[in-house]
Order: structure tokens, then C-alpha cells, then sequence
């Protein structure tokens, strides 16, 4: 361009913009909002009714004040800043002193300090109202959505209560603190050491070791008593763990090695004495997700701790432990599962493409409902599951939890990326909340037994404990009769189970089977017939793609978006 085309051509955008004004270039429209200052619990019609139905309406008032705590954007700020400004391992103070401490932003104690108010870690052992555990339920999987990490310390808290009860002298020091709901966070001896006691305490668990993993018999970590041996006396610990999650907890329910075999002990992190359990945190992990929890190895050199439940009995000691965290694996699946739902849909209420809001377009409208149908089908699993807690049912429990564990965790990751999919390249950056939940969305699936470990107690379950396996199948089969694909999968799981060849190898497909037929009953017997027939038809009739959003022609979609996120 010459000097004299140049002048010509600002001569002529001038007089354009003498006309019509500065041009406009960055002007924000057709975007989406930031979904807050909604009540997660309320707008979740599905978990309140299954609340209502496994007894817990006493629990409906705290569950709505939950619900708006999780819609408050300093909550939502506060679960985005924790998972950014992460856990911080100091092992040595500036003098040279082995301290051990895990620094946490402030955000972080403030969840804590709600979860634990709210009574999510120890507090429903001593709610005395009906359905305690179905209302924390209920609870944790809303609260869950504003952020996991933290969850993993409330949910060893109130899972290690049960396990702690197999040894009285152990359990009466420590209960009183595990089901408090102060939240304390002063590193020191929790039941007190000539000093006032901790208003609360937080639990972590220690199980695995580099060689054995999921293998515990592997484990190579000694234990050797102090004085005299056996339940509630103290040993001495030296060894290592692969995984220790919230090494900052008062106390930790942990597996060695005796003369006798695998042995349980509880080990707090510091001594009556007032002297720091020598527990080193030799580093913390750097995970895909789950940023906020500060998961760890450690080395203990003659930690201190007290045997729980018979020497050499350890793994079925804390297995008490392990299938309540199991339980809460389906809950906060559940949760996550809830909360890109409720992204996905209000996403696609405030988007338009092609000259249409996405919520009207047929497409989107079957992968929204079909997300939909996956949700809620999770959601009646877990309260049902909660439910037979609260009843003492150990029989349908017992396997049930693994059954559901297994298969809520393994839909989980393609549920999450569908949802993300439905936000498009919003969805894929780091300022959204639905990168957080899909690097969130396998780690269920791995904590308490990863999927081929599952299958295999589920069989081990169903063959060791008859009982526990008809409790299963009779709550399958009560609802054979209403709906004939249903009872077609009701046959197929028996002939399954029945076929006594190669039963490892067809674990995971004996466990799929289970879980579609139990989410099936239930949704039968519990959801609008919508949801009930869209799910048989899909997920035991064969009427469906391999990928989310094929629900089949004339499914009415807009009723079930409708349903999962009331516009009303």
C-alpha cells in the first residue's frame, strides 16, 4: 500500500466511524451465566423423594440448608481456590526440626469446618433421629458437588467409627471426638495430654503398601507389642504406606504385619505424651485430580498404636471401615454425577446455536435427558443403599454397596465427559467447573478396591455368604412382573450366576448385570414411569447406542430435563 492509499483508506474509516460510532469488537453476548445462588438439594426432585421414602423427612430442613450452602458462590469460589492453591508439605522446620505439617489454604478448613458442622464426618452415629445415615447421605452428595477432596477425610471419619467399636477402649477414647461436629484443626493430641481435649477429631485410613497395593497380604509393615499382646494393648509400628490420604488427622486405622498375620491398629498421630508419633510424610502425591487432598507416602519408625480386633484378623477388622467408605464412593459419585447434570442442562438453557437455544434442539435434548436417566438411576441406588444401612440390613448391604460401588464409579468418567461435551469448549477450560469434575471423576472407582477387585469380592460375598446374596436377588425380584425387560434381566443375571464356569473371568459382566437389574427394580418400583420405561428400554432392552444421548424417537426428553432441573 502507498502513503496515498493509506491516507485514502483512513479518510474513508473515518467518515464510517464519524457515522456510525466506534466499531465494536469485543462484545460479550449469547453466553451462558455462572450457575450459583441455586439450592442443590431442592431442585434435586429425585434425591429428595428417595429421602422421604427411606425415612428420612427430619432430615429435609438441614438437607435444603446444604443444598443453599452449595449454591453460594463464596462456597463455589472457595472449592475452586482449594483445588488451585494446593496442599503444601513442609517436613522440617528453619531450624533443622523433622515437623511434618501439611499447610492448607483457609479455604480449605472452612469446608471442613461446614462438612463436619453439618454432621458428614462421625455425626450421624449419634443422631438420634430416624434414617441418620440416609439424611448424611443425602447431605454428603450434595455437598460433595461444591468440592471432593475434603470429602475424603469427612468420609474416613465416619467410616472409621464402626471399625474402632470392634476394641471398647479404643473406641471410648477416640468416639466422642470422631462424632463431634466442631471441626478442629490444632495439631496436637486429640484426647488431650494435661491439656483440654480437641474439641473434634478427623480419622484417615493407611492400607496399602508399593508392593502389594490392593494385595494387603503383601503388606511387609511389623508390628510388635510393647509390653503385653492383644486386643486394645499398644505395638510398635515400623514400615511404609503407598497411600495415606489426609496425613493431618488425629488418628489412622492401619494394617501390619504381627506373629499372627495382618493386624488392624488405630495410630494417632500424636502421643499422649504430647510427642509426635514418629510418622514421617516422605511426600505427597501429585494427582490427575483430587487436588485439594493431600494424599501421601509415609514411613513410620516405632510409631505407637493400639490393636483393634483380634491379631491376625486385621482385613476383616477394617472392612467394617472400608464398606461404609465404600458406600460413600457411590455418594459422592452420585454427587459429581449430579453436578455436571445441573451444569450440562443450565449450560444449555442460556446457549442458542443455529438460531435455536440448545435446550430446544432434539439432539442435545437426548444427551441431556440421557444423563438425566443415568443420574437419577445412581441417585434411587444410593439412598436405597443408605437406607439399608440405617436398617441394619448387612446382608444386602454387604454386597449391594460393592455391586453399586462398581458400577456408579465405572459410568462415571463417560458420564462426566458427555456433560462437559454439552458446554462444548467452555466446558474444557480450567475456569469451568466441569474440568475439575471429569480429572475428579475416576478416583472413586479407584479408592476402596479398584473395579476387578470389586467383581472379585462380589463373588467371594455371593459364595462365602449365601444369605447375602439371596438379600440381593429378592430385593432384585421385587419388582418382577411390572415390566418384561426387566424380568428378562432379572433371568439372564440368574443363568449368569448359575454357570458356575470361568467365574472370574466373567466377574465384571456377572456385577454389570446385577447393578442394571437393581437400578432397574428400583426405578420401577420408585420413579415416574417416564424415567422407569426409559430406562428399562435402554439399558436392559437393547433400545440404545453404545454413547450417551441415544435415547430412541419419541421419548418425551423435555419431561425428564424437566424433572432433573425444574424450571419452576
Amino acid at each position: 500500500m502507498t502513503f496515498g492509499e493509506f491516507v485514502t483508506a483512513a479518510t474513508a474509516l473515518g467518515r464510517i466511524q464519524a457515522q456510525t460510532g466506534p466499531m465494536k469488537t469485543h462484545e460479550v453476548i449469547n453466553q451462558s451465566t455462572v450457575l450459583s445462588g441455586h439450592n442443590a438439594a431442592t431442585l434435586d426432585t429425585a434425591l429428595c423423594e428417595g429421602v422421604h421414602r427411606e425415612g428420612g423427612k427430619l432430615h429435609m430442613e438441614d438437607l435444603a440448608r446444604v443444598g443453599a450452602l452449595a449454591g453460594d458462590p463464596e462456597m463455589i469460589h472457595a472449592g475452586d481456590v482449594v483445588n488451585r492453591v494446593t496442599p503444601e508439605l513442609h517436613t522440617h522446620d528453619r531450624f533443622g526440626n523433622r515437623v511434618d505439617r501439611v499447610e492448607y489454604h483457609p479455604d480449605y478448613h472452612e469446608l471442613m469446618t461446614i462438612a463436619v458442622g453439618e454432621g458428614l464426618a462421625g455425626g450421624a452415629w449419634i443422631d438420634e433421629r430416624p434414617a441418620a445415615h440416609v439424611g448424611r447421605a443425602a447431605k454428603f452428595a450434595v455437598w460433595t458437588q461444591v468440592e471432593a477432596g475434603h470429602g475424603c477425610p469427612i468420609s474416613m471419619t465416619y467410616s472409621i467409627v464402626p471399625a474402632l467399636r470392634a476394641e471398647p477402649t479404643v473406641s471410648k477414647v477416640w468416639e466422642p471426638l470422631l462424632t463431634s461436629r466442631t471441626y478442629d484443626p490444632e495439631d496436637r493430641y486429640a484426647p488431650g495430654n494435661g491439656r483440654a481435649p480437641k474439641a473434634g477429631a478427623i480419622a484417615g485410613m493407611a492400607m496399602t503398601e508399593k508392593q502389594g497395593g490392593s494385595d494387603v497380604r503383601a503388606n511387609t509393615t511389623r508390628a510388635v507389642p510393647t509390653g503385653s499382646s492383644g486386643p486394645g494393648e499398644e505395638y510398635s509400628i515400623t514400615g511404609h504406606k503407598w497411600f495415606c490420604s489426609a496425613p493431618m488427622s488425629d488418628l489412622f486405622l492401619m494394617l501390619a504385619n504381627t506373629d499372627a498375620g495382618i493386624s488392624c491398629f488405630a495410630v494417632p498421630r500424636w502421643l499422649p505424651d504430647g510427642t509426635k508419633n514418629p510418622i514421617f510424610i516422605q511426600r505427597l502425591k501429585d494427582k490427575l485430580g483430587n487436588r485439594s487432598n493431600a494424599s501421601s507416602e509415609i514411613e513410620m519408625e516405632g510409631a505407637l498404636g493400639r490393636l483393634v480386633g483380634e491379631e491376625g484378623r486385621g482385613i476383616s477388622t477394617i472392612l467394617t471401615m472400608v464398606n461404609h467408605t465404600r458406600l460413600d464412593c457411590v455418594i459422592g459419585t452420585t454427587g459429581q454425577m449430579r453436578a455436571g447434570l445441573s451444569q450440562a442442562i443450565h449450560h444449555a438453557r442460556h446457549r442458542s446455536a443455529f438460531g435455536r437455544r440448545l435446550v430446544e434442539q432434539p439432539l442435545m435434548t437426548n444427551v441431556l435427558a440421557d444423563l438425566a436417566i443415568e443420574s437419577e438411576a445412581a441417585t434411587t441406588l444410593m439412598t436405597r443403599l443408605a437406607g439399608g444401612y440405617d436398617r441394619g440390613e448387612e446382608a444386602f448391604t454387604r454386597i449391594a454397596t460393592a455391586v453399586g460401588k462398581y458400577w456408579t464409579c465405572k459410568r462415571n468418567p463417560m458420564f462426566m465427559a458427555e456433560a462437559l461435551e454439552c458446554l462444548g469448549g467452555l466446558g474444557y477450560i480450567e475456569e469451568a467447573p466441569m474440568a475439575r469434575l471429569f480429572r475428579e471423576s475416576p478416583v472413586n472407582g479407584i479408592w476402596e478396591g479398584s473395579g476387578n477387585v470389586i467383581c472379585l469380592d462380589v463373588l467371594r460375598a455371593a459364595a462365602r455368604d449365601p444369605e447375602s446374596l439371596e438379600a440381593l436377588l429378592t430385593e432384585i425380584s421385587s419388582a418382577a412382573g411390572a415390566d418384561a425387560r426387566l424380568d428378562r434381566a432379572i433371568d439372564d443375571l440368574h443363568s449368569e450366576l448359575a454357570d458356575g464356569e470361568n467365574l472370574e473371568m466373567r466377574a465384571r459382566r456377572i456385577v454389570e448385570r446385577a447393578a442394571l437389574a437393581l437400578q432397574g427394580s428400583l426405578l420401577v418400583r420408585y420413579a415416574p414411569s417416564l424415567v422407569a420405561d426409559t430406562f428399562c428400554a435402554t439399558r436392559l432392552g437393547g433400545d440404545h447406542g453404545r454413547a450417551i444421548g441415544t435415547l430412541p424417537p419419541g421419548t418425551d426428553t423435555a419431561a425428564i430435563i424437566d424433572r432433573a432441573w425444574p424450571t419452576d
